[in-house]
């Protein structure tokens, strides 16, 4: 009776984990290390619909290609920080922030609007020497972020 309950219970599990369902769970972290998303792969999914859909007018960028498309100079900067960026990714910003790295001091806070045509001027005179974080928040909640030095 034992060897029975044994091999149906032994069976039944087999079927079980036979029959789950594999999700794949994505982790994605700021500069910082805190945890920004998890879940399915969304942004992926969006972008092969983007390629597939000519009519799909949401615009899906990594951070890699983000960066490629946005300019910061000088760097390390002395008084005035330039930033600017290309049409494409205009129409994905929502603001631009600066916040000093060692006391999380916001700086700057600017959002993004037709009048600044692609391009900010941060006048950093007055600031003191160290490292600050540059941040811009996407339309669709995503923060991509970079280390600026002030000298």
């Amino acid at each position: 009776m034992k060897k029975i309950y044994f091999s149906a219970s032994l069976l039944c599990a087999a079927l079980g984990v036979s029959h789950a369902q594999v999700t794949e769970v994505y982790f994605k972290y700021d500069e910082a290390g805190s945890q920004r998303y998890r879940g399915p792969d969304d942004f992926a999914k969006t972008a092969t619909q983007s390629k597939t859909s000519p009519s799909t007018t949401t615009q899906v960028l990594n951070e890699k290609d983000f960066w490629k498309q946005v300019r910061l100079y000088p760097v390390p900067v002395g008084d005035i920080l330039t930033i600017d960026w290309t049409e494409q990714t205009d129409t994905l910003i929502e603001s631009v922030s600066l916040y000093q790295h060692s006391t999380v001091h916001w700086k700057f806070q600017q959002k993004n609007m037709p009048g600044l045509n692609r391009q900010l001027k941060i006048n950093m005179t007055g600031y003191d020497w160290g490292v600050y974080i540059l941040r811009f928040t996407l339309k669709d909640g995503r923060i991509f972020s970079k280390n600026i030095t002030k000298r």
